[in-house]
């Protein structure tokens, strides 16, 4: 659907206050699913950019977006990158040498049919300019999407959870030790990190803390909205992880019409996860609803388990 909604909160989520008469009004024909990312220049200026997946019903140029050089007072639409996709990116990356990679997904002619590929580009500008793309990822038989990428804890490697879009067994990891010129073959995620959309934040311990949509096979929360606790380790070395919590219940016809997160770390610890979900039952249609929690809380409650 339209792009259109955005909210700003300085209080860590607590309340929110709403900027939609701040974008361009051109942002109203941006198609599916915005994302927002930081991305600096060579001069270590931050910039936002909002990255949408075309910009307009019939498709158009592919991924159109508008950037703020004041941390999202005002905005400037700026010429689509004309990259044919179903989503934008699902995450970026800083690379050691100041540049950026970005990870998306598009079928054939970029349509939203299989087989599905996963993509990556390169800015070393902040965000203006991207390197012709390559796809990273295909497997025999599944849809690899929606990556999220992120670096390992002694910054010598990346890792790329994948969606895996036939949703007939786990999802989909693969790793780089070169900064994104070569990654390894994907294969199978441990069973508890089998899910749609993951985003992820690491915690001053080591472990990391990944919100998305659960798919795991014969899980009892399969649609719900979860997150997973673990350490890095524990995805390279494809081990279960600590613990799974179920964040929200999902009261949509379709259960599994929810669960596309942003995922933060506040100074104080709290876990701020925001995402899409029918949170109640009744006649009200889907919500944006924010989650929060501290990791002490669910060690206690694993612990009261125990």
């Amino acid at each position: 659907g339209s792009a259109g909604p955005m909210a700003k909160s300085d209080d860590g989520g607590l309340t929110w206050s709403r900027l939609d008469d701040q974008l361009p009004p051109n942002f109203s024909k941006h198609q599916n699913c915005p994302s927002i990312y930081r991305i600096a220049d060579p001069e270590g200026k931050p910039r936002l950019w909002v990255f949408s997946a075309a910009l307009n019903q019939r498709g158009g140029p592919g991924m159109p977006s508008i950037m703020s050089e004041d941390d999202g007072k005002t905005w400037t639409e700026m010429p689509p990158l004309g990259f044919p996709c179903v989503m934008t990116f699902s995450s970026v990356v800083t690379l050691k040498d100041g540049r950026t990679l970005g990870l998306y997904h598009k079928g054939p002619d970029g349509k939203d049919r299989a087989p599905l590929t996963v993509l990556q580009t390169i800015t070393a500008d902040g965000g203006f300019t991207w390197s012709e793309p390559r796809v990273v990822a295909e497997v025999e038989g599944k849809n690899p999407c929606e990556p999220f990428v992120f670096r390992s804890p002694d910054g010598d490697e990346l890792c790329c959870l994948m969606r895996e879009n036939t949703h007939r067994g786990r999802s989909l990891m693969m790793f780089s030790r070169d900064e994104g010129q070569t990654w390894s073959t994907p294969v199978d995620t441990p069973w508890g990190l089998s899910g749609d959309r993951h985003i992820g934040v690491p915690l001053p311990d080591g472990r990391w803390v990944f919100a998305f949509r659960d798919q795991a096979p014969g899980s009892p929360t399969r649609g719900h909205f979860v997150a997973w606790v673990g350490t890095y380790e524990d995805i390279r070395k494809n081990r279960p992880g600590q613990y799974r919590i179920k964040l929200l219940h999902s009261h949509a016809k379709n259960v599994r019409d929810c669960g596309y997160p942003g995922v933060e770390l506040l100074p104080d610890g709290t876990i701020v996860a925001t995402t899409y979900i029918k949170y109640r039952p009744g006649p009200e249609k889907h919500s944006v609803v924010t989650t929060r929690f501290r990791i002490e809380e669910t060690d206690a409650l694993l612990r009261d388990v125990e």
